[in-house]
C-alpha cells in the first residue's frame, strides 16, 4: 500500500516562501508521476505542478515562475518550493502519486498566505 505524507504547510506573509515535502512509502517511487494539487475553500481541486518519472515537469499558469517542483528518488520525496506567495495561493495542498491507472493521495497540508 502506497502512503504519502506531506509536511511544510504554514502561515506565511504575502511575498514569503515555503517548501512543501511529500515522502512516499510502499511503492516504486522512481516509476511514479508525482505532483501537487491544491484546494481552496469553495473551489475545486486544481493541479499545481507535476513531475514525471522521466523528469518532465508541468505547472499551472498561476504558479509558473514562482513555484518549482523537484524530486529526490533516493529519498522517495517530492518537493514544492513556493516563492513570492500570494493570498490566492491559500489552500490545502495535496501530494499525489500516479502509476498507470492508480492514483494515491496524501492527507494534505494547509498553506495560508496572509498579513
Amino acid at each position: 500500500q502506497v502512503q504519502l505524507v506531506e509536511s511544510g504547510g504554514d502561515l506565511v506573509q504575502p511575498g514569503g516562501s515555503l517548501r512543501l515535502s511529500c515522502v512516499a512509502s510502499g511503492g516504486f517511487f522512481s516509476s511514479y508521476t508525482m505532483g501537487w494539487y491544491r484546494q481552496a475553500p469553495g473551489k475545486e481541486r486544481e493541479l499545481v505542478a507535476g513531475s514525471t518519472r522521466g523528469g518532465s515537469t508541468n505547472y499551472a499558469d498561476s504558479v509558473k515562475d514562482r513555484f518549482t517542483i523537484s524530486r529526490d528518488n533516493a529519498k522517495n520525496t517530492v518537493y514544492l518550493q513556493m516563492n513570492n506567495l500570494k493570498p490566492e495561493d491559500t489552500a490545502v495542498y495535496y501530494c499525489y502519486g500516479r502509476c498507470g491507472l492508480r492514483t494515491y493521495w496524501g492527507q494534505g497540508t494547509q498553506v495560508t498566505v496572509s498579513s
